[in-house]
Order: structure tokens, then sequence, then C-alpha cells
């Protein structure tokens, strides 16, 4: 796993600190679908609530990162159109739990690194070889995972959907992301422009949907607080700034480890119980995780390139 140094980045991280931080933003994302269910409110104010709780929680350190760098033409557009499709991304994906089961659901929001890779090779920067045998195995095993769980659900086929149009834009979230990062943004400066305009976008939602935005129980209240420490700010602040320094593949391929923390923290919460689906895709999709980060740590330094 390559580092690349940027103007508002103090120097390149041990391996060491990256094992640490993916493996604390594994854990923390994992949560995220169980905490989504546990809130009991529709998807649109989930989103809403945990975005405006992880913006006012992140607002202190944003400014002073924005100090430190402040931001220009070339960093703030790729910004704010990462907030965009942050928010389009947890409307959609947070509403699918509602009709799919929270495997089928995560697993197909975690398809990620097909869209990210698609459009990096449409971009003219294609996977190598060990890269690519990775991103298949570890699809693979991901498919796997939520065709145990397709037949679950209220409506699994807009379920499905709606997930599979949070992994698009949660794509173009990572790839803007990283231009922006790369562009000067620290990852405090630029996950406040996300946040904040993913806040904002997702502010008629819930009205649209006839859904209250405030009167909901303190146990809601709670559990929407829970996602935006956890979820939010553990995991997305990680990815976020493993997104800086590593190439976007590999940080999108490890959030496939998702579906396995969520669909065992599911059987556990709402005994939701694996299928052989998941049984026989987890150890497959590990495979295909571990042989990613291995081929990109062999590349060395001059492998990590720029997003499209």
């Amino acid at each position: 796993m390559s580092a690349a140094p940027s103007r508002a980045d103090g120097g390149t991280p041990s391996a060491a600190t990256v094992t640490a931080v993916l493996v604390a933003v594994v854990a923390a994302i994992s949560l995220g679908a169980i905490f989504a269910r546990l809130a009991e409110a529709p998807g649109a104010v989930v989103a809403l609530w945990r975005m405006a709780f992880a913006s006012l929680l992140i607002v202190p350190a944003g400014i002073r990162g924005l100090r430190r760098a402040p931001p220009t033409a070339a960093s703030l557009r790729p910004a704010l159109l990462a907030g965009l499709l942050l928010g389009v991304h947890f409307a959609t994906w947070l509403t699918s739990l509602a009709y799919t089961t929270v495997a089928a659901s995560v697993t197909l929001v975690t398809t990620v690194p097909i869209w990210v890779a698609l459009a990096r090779w449409w971009g003219g920067t294609p996977p190598t070889r060990g890269v690519l045998v990775g991103l298949v195995l570890a699809i693979g095993g991901g498919v796997a995972i939520g065709l145990g769980d397709l037949q679950g659900g209220s409506a699994p086929l807009l379920g499905d959907a709606l997930a599979l149009v949070g992994a698009w834009s949660a794509a173009g979230y990572f790839l803007l992301g990283r231009r922006a990062q790369r562009a000067g943004l620290s990852t405090s400066g630029y996950a406040t422009i996300a946040y904040l305009v993913a806040a904002v976008v997702l502010v008629p939602l819930p009205a649209m949907l006839g859904a209250a935005y405030v009167d909901w129980p303190l146990a809601t209240w709670g559990w929407i607080l829970a996602m935006a420490l956890a979820p939010q700010l553990v995991g997305h602040g990680g990815l976020n700034w493993a997104n800086r320094h590593l190439d976007p593949t590999v940080v999108a391929t490890v959030t496939l480890l998702e579906p396995i923390g969520a669909g065992v923290l599911a059987w556990l919460v709402f005994t939701e119980i694996p299928g052989t689906g998941v049984l026989l895709g987890a150890p497959v999709l590990l495979a295909g995780v571990a042989l990613v980060v291995r081929y990109r740590r062999r590349e060395g330094p001059g492998a990590a390139h720029p997003a499209p």
C-alpha cells in the first residue's frame, strides 16, 4: 500500500498506522446498517441528521484544516461534487435497508471497487493483473454473500436497486474526494465541505416523502448520533484519510469487509441468520482483498496514480 504525501500532509504514514486505521474503519462502517435499523426512522431522515450531526462535530477540526490549506478552485469543485454524491449515497443506501436484508444491501453498496476500477480504467488507469484478479475474487465473494439473501425483505428488488445507486454515488465520492485532497485540501477541511454539502442536499427529502423532521423518539436520536460518531466520523473519516495516502481501488476494496461485519452483527442483533452464500462468499472475499492489498504494496511508491 503505497503512500503519497501532499502539501497539506505531514508525511508518509507507517504500514502499522495504515493497518490500524483500516481495521478501525471496517469495524465502524459495519455498525452503520445496524444503527440505521435500530433508529426505526425513514432512510431520508436518518441520512439528513446523520450528516447534520457529523458536520457539527467535525467543523472545529475542519476550520483549522481550511486555515492551514485554504481551498482553491481546483480543490473546491471536486469537494462540492463529492458532497452532493455523498448525500445521494446515504439517501439511497439507508432507504434500501427498509426493503431488503442487511446482508444484501451492504453487499451491493460495497460493490464500489467495481465502479472505482471502471472509472479509473475509463480515465486511462487500468488495474494491474494482480489487482484485477483480486477485484474479481472480492466481488465474486461479495455477490455470493448477497445472493444468499436476495429473497429477504419487503421489496428486495427495490432495495437492491437503491443499494446499487448508493454504490455508484459512493464510487464518485471516493474519486472526487481523492482529487480534492490531492489538490491541496486537508482531510478535515475536505470532510467538512463534503459533509455540509451532503446535509444541505438531504434537507428537502423528508418533506418530499411526508416524514417528520424532529418528531422522533429519544432512542431514534441516540442511534442517529451514534451513526454520526462511529460509522461517519471514525469510518468515513478514516476512509478519507486512507484515500489520501493509498490508491482509491485499495481503499474501496478494503470496505468489502463491511458485509461480513454487518452480517455478523445483524445475526446477533436481529437474528438474521447468514445463509450459505455468506459462508461460502466470505473466505473468497477476504482472499480477494488480500490479493489487492498485496499487489498494490508490491508496486511501490510510483504506483499511486491520480484519480481521473
